[in-house]
C-alpha cells in the first residue's frame, strides 16, 4: 500500500519528464526560425492589422481608440477625414507593437449629424478605414447620462420581468397539466432565446480582432458556464434531495441566464445611443419591453406549485432584469464588442443549463402522468418558441 502512494505522487523525476518534450519543442521551433526550414520567410509585403475599437467625438476632435491585431509592430503615419489630411497625435506612441493599444486624437471641425469617413495610413502605406454614419458628441459620464441610461435598463429589464412575474398568484391556480405545460412553454422560450444570443454573439464575434479569436470565446464561455452551473446543481441536489429546492434552485438559474441575456441587450441600447442613433436605440426600448415581460413568466414556471415568498420572486426578478442596466452603461459609455461575445456566450451557456434542467422536471412530471402529456410537452415548446418569434419582429 506504501508502494502504490508513493508511485502515485508528484516527484521531481516526473516532472523532469514532463518537461523534456517541451524543452524540445522549443529548440525545434528556434532551429526553424533560424533556418527558415529551408523557405524564404521573408514576406513580398507587409503584413499588417489594425482594428478600430471605437471612436469619441467631442467638440472639433475625434478621438479613436485602436489596436494593433497584426503579427508585428506598425507605425501611424498619416490621418485623413473626408479626403483631407489633418494633423493628429499618437498616446502613447505612433508605434504601436502587436496586440497594443493606443488613442488618436485628430484636430476636425465636424458637424452634427453629418457622415464622416476616415483613413489612417501606417509607414507602409496601408490604409485602415473606419466609417461614422452619424457625427454625435459621444455621451460622457456624468450624473444626467448616467441616470439616463439606468433608466433605459429599468425599462428594458426591470419593469417588464417583475410584470411577468406579477402573474404568479393567478398562475398558481391552474391545473398540473397546465402547468406543465407552461414549463414546456419556458423551455420553448429559452431555445429560442439560447439560439438568439448565440446569434448575437456570432454577431459580435466578428468585430472582434482575429487575433481574440471570437468564435473561441464564445466556445470557452458557454460551455464552461453551462459544465459550471450542472456541477452546481448536482452538487445542490446530492446535499438536500429536495424537489422543491430544487425547482427554486432551477428557478434562479432561468434569471441568472436571462440576466445575462438582458445585459446584452442594455449593450446593444447603449451602444446605439453612443455613436447616436436614436431612433434605433428608442426601437430597440419599446421590442425588448414587449419581448421580456415573458422572461418573467420563464422564471416563475417551475416554482408555481411551491410558495417561494415575495423576497425570493423579487431577488429573481432583480438578477434577471438589472443586468440590462450593466449593459446600457458599458455600452453607452466603452461600448466592446469583445466584452459582449465574453457575455454573451455566458448567457447562452446558463441558457442551455437551464433547459437541461427543466427538461429533467418536465420528463418527472410526464412520467406521473403519462397519456396525453407528451403532446403538452410539444405544444408548450412551440408556444414559447413562437411567443419570441412574434415579439421579436418588433425588434429586428
Amino acid at each position: 500500500m506504501t508502494e502504490q502512494k508513493s508511485n502515485n505522487r508528484f516527484s521531481l523525476r516526473t516532472f523532469g519528464l514532463l518537461l523534456i518534450p517541451v524543452i524540445l519543442l522549443a529548440g525545434v521551433i528556434a532551429l526553424f526560425l533560424s533556418t527558415g526550414g529551408g523557405l524564404n520567410l521573408e514576406s513580398a509585403a507587409p503584413v499588417e492589422g489594425l482594428s478600430v475599437e471605437r471612436y469619441h467625438l467631442k467638440e472639433n476632435m475625434i478621438e479613436l481608440q485602436v489596436r494593433n491585431t497584426g503579427p508585428q509592430e506598425l507605425t501611424i503615419a498619416s490621418v485623413i477625414v473626408n479626403d483631407g489630411v489633418m494633423p493628429f497625435e499618437v498616446t502613447p506612441d505612433t508605434t504601436i507593437p502587436r496586440l497594443g493599444k493606443a488613442s488618436i486624437l485628430v484636430e476636425y471641425p465636424w458637424s452634427y449629424g453629418e457622415a464622416y469617413g476616415i483613413t489612417l495610413f501606417t509607414s507602409n502605406a496601408i490604409a485602415f478605414n473606419v466609417d461614422i454614419p452619424v457625427a454625435f458628441e459621444t455621451p460622457q459620464p456624468s450624473s444626467k447620462t448616467f441616470w439616463g441610461f439606468t433608466l433605459i435598463g429599468v425599462y428594458v429589464g426591470v419593469i417588464p420581468i417583475f410584470l411577468g412575474i406579477f402573474w404568479f398568484p393567478a398562475l398558481r391556480q391552474l391545473g398540473r397539466r397546465t402547468m406543465t405545460f407552461l414549463m414546456a412553454a419556458t423551455a420553448g422560450l429559452l431555445v429560442f432565446l439560447g439560439l438568439d444570443t448565440i446569434a448575437e454573439a456570432l454577431e459580435f464575434a466578428a468585430k472582434v480582432p482575429s487575433a481574440f479569436q471570437g468564435i473561441g470565446l464564445i466556445g470557452i464561455g458557454a460551455v464552461s458556464t453551462f459544465l459550471l452551473l450542472d456541477a452546481i446543481s448536482k452538487r445542490q441536489t446530492a446535499i438536500t434531495g429536495n424537489e422543491t429546492d430544487r425547482r427554486l434552485a432551477v428557478a434562479f438559474m432561468i434569471a441568472v441566464g436571462i440576466g445575462f441575456h438582458n445585459l446584452g441587450e442594455g449593450l446593444a441600447i447603449g451602444a446605439a445611443y453612443n455613436v447616436g442613433e436614436m431612433s434605433l436605440g428608442t426601437f430597440l426600448v419599446v421590442g425588448f419591453i414587449i419581448q421580456n415581460i415573458t422572461e418573467g413568466l420563464g422564471i416563475i414556471a417551475p416554482v408555481l406549485r411551491d410558495r417561494p415568498g415575495i423576497g425570493r420572486l423579487a431577488i429573481m426578478g432583480l438578477v434577471g432584469g438589472s443586468p440590462a442596466i450593466l449593459g446600457a452603461w458599458i455600452g453607452g459609455y466603452t461600448p466592446s464588442p469583445f466584452l459582449a461575445v465574453l457575455f454573451l456566450a455566458i448567457g447562452a451557456g446558463a441558457i442551455f443549463e437551464v433547459i437541461y434542467e427543466i427538461a429533467k422536471l418536465i420528463q418527472k412530471d410526464t412520467a406521473r402522468e403519462g397519456g396525453a402529456m407528451p403532446m403538452v410537452v410539444f405544444s408548450g415548446v412551440l408556444t414559447g418558441m413562437m411567443m419570441l418569434w412574434v415579439t421579436g419582429l418588433l425588434i429586428k
